[in-house]
């Protein structure tokens, strides 16, 4: 077997180009709080042998050639300069470890960044706080390919040899297909499969000229939440709004179907003969008709929180200081893999996977609407579906970020220490307020980084949301007692 400097250069992928441009650089900082002191020592032997050190990205340099095009060359690890162990407490400041942890990742998100003269990932063991932070460049993977390979360093808590069960996805096909049909079954599959083809197709044509036209000069109002260029190296604080799925799910259940008159609703106003209300207009009315087929998920329960929750605080800001009904555009971040949700990793590795490692997702633009407080919770809920594309530009003229990644249903261990949470955000956009939700075991906590002469208090924001998700949960059961 010949050695590393004997292996050939490996174009970094264009997506990987993408995060390593200044404006664009983008560190990927997962939090993961144990239960048990950590033992340094033991770390650096599990790192040494684990499937990471395997895998030929986080064995490789980033490299330029003489045309200035990027490449991935295999080099020695050397696992103490990855390994960063810190015995004091982070923070003077905060009393409590998830403050305080909070506040050392906020710092992180708009530090120098990563070493070049190193493979780009480090591991952060802050040994007061029991707490394990992983910093991985995003031009290593996305969200799911990163998600993939920490499970495979993981263990279930109850069986020590059982890797994290991500969902079973035959169960999901095999409620999608099967031959056990009726005619009457088949005819509507078949004109499911046509509108759902013409929808994509009007889809497309209209959210293309929506991305142009955001690109080149429409953008969001101007609000208390609002960056822009230049925003990204503002100093950080950040904040951690907790869920519990049951809840989100409880809500999904009440409303299993979009109703065509609230979203009529959300045409009202948009009143005027200029090119982009026309194009906005245009989307609004084709989302009418495609989506309100579509049964909601726990996305659009995200969505519809990160709604309420923004009208929530907007107002807290600036009483009356916005007009009723004013969108506020996001940039959502979507798997573009076959296979929806978390993959394993030997999938993942394959070449003729449908799944592959790096950066496989897209990102469309998530409309959010004002609205004053007391307007019924579930409405919000029922306005959150639509789509588009991003470059920096497009983050420049809308409002926020948000990004959801499935985690492992069950408690699970690393390093037989016992995780306690499992938090992601990433290091700073021109947004003022990005958000990065990860579940785990029956919870979701969304890490809320926002630029703190933006908005000077997460933790209150962070109430918004999970306010609002109870408000959604009690008028959900308020609606369910009704229908029977």
């Amino acid at each position: 077997m010949g050695s590393v400097e004997d292996e050939a250069d490996e174009p970094v992928t264009p997506a990987g180009r993408l995060f390593v441009r200044p404006e664009m650089n983008q560190v990927i900082h997962c939090a993961v709080g144990l239960k048990n002191p950590l033992d340094v020592d033991s770390i650096k032997s599990q790192v040494r042998s684990s499937v990471m050190l395997r895998h030929p990205r986080f064995c490789s340099l980033m490299v330029r050639d003489s045309n200035g095009r990027e490449h991935w060359r295999r080099t020695h690890i050397d696992v103490d300069r990855h390994i960063l162990a810190l015995d004091r407490p982070v923070s003077t400041t905060q009393k409590d470890d998830d403050s305080a942890v909070n506040e050392y990742l906020a710092d992180l998100s708009t530090s120098s960044g990563l070493s070049y003269d190193k493979p780009l990932w480090e591991i952060h063991l802050l040994l007061a706080h029991k707490c394990v932070i992983f910093r991985i460049h995003h031009a290593l993977g996305d969200g799911v390919s990163l998600m993939s390979m920490l499970l495979a360093c993981c263990r279930e808590e109850d069986d020590v040899n059982a890797l994290p069960r991500i969902g079973n996805l035959e169960n999901r096909r095999n409620s999608v297909g099967g031959n056990e049909r009726g005619w009457c079954e088949w005819l509507h599959y078949y004109w499911s499969v046509l509108w759902g083809f013409v929808g994509m197709v009007l889809f497309s044509l209209v959210f293309a000229v929506e991305f142009a036209l955001r690109g080149l000069w429409v953008c969001d109002r101007k609000t208390a939440i609002a960056g822009g260029a230049g925003v990204e190296l503002w100093p950080r604080k950040l904040g951690t709004a907790r869920f519990v799925l049951e809840d989100m799910k409880a809500v999904k259940k009440a409303v299993p179907n979009a109703n065509l008159h609230l979203h009529r609703a959300m045409l009202r106003g948009k009143k005027g003969c200029n090119l982009a209300c026309t194009i906005f207009v245009l989307r609004d009315v084709i989302s009418l008709q495609v989506i309100s087929s579509n049964e909601v998920t726990i996305n659009d329960v995200l969505f519809g929180v990160i709604s309420s929750g923004l009208s929530r605080y907007l107002d807290y800001r600036g009483p009356n200081a916005l007009e009723e009904g004013i969108q506020l555009t996001g940039v959502a971040m979507v798997n573009l893999r076959q296979q929806p949700g978390l993959q394993d990793l030997s999938d993942l590795m394959k070449d003729n996977s449908g799944s592959r490692w790096g950066n496989k997702f897209g990102m469309v633009l998530l409309p959010v609407y004002y609205h004053k407080s007391g307007a019924d919770p579930l409405k919000y809920l029922e306005r959150a579906k639509f789509a588009g594309l991003l470059n920096y530009r497009i983050i420049c003229n809308t409002s926020f970020t948000i990004s959801n990644v499935v985690g492992p249903k069950e408690k699970i261990t690393i390093g037989g220490n016992p995780i306690t949470y499992m938090r992601v955000n990433s290091s700073s956009l021109p947004h003022a307020l990005t958000m990065h939700m990860v579940s785990y075991a029956g919870r979701a906590d969304m890490q809320i980084l926002v630029a703190k002469d933006i908005i000077p208090d997460p933790d209150y924001l962070a109430k918004c949301f999970e306010d609002a998700l109870h408000e959604m949960k009690a008028a959900a059961a308020a609606t369910n007692k009704k229908s029977r």
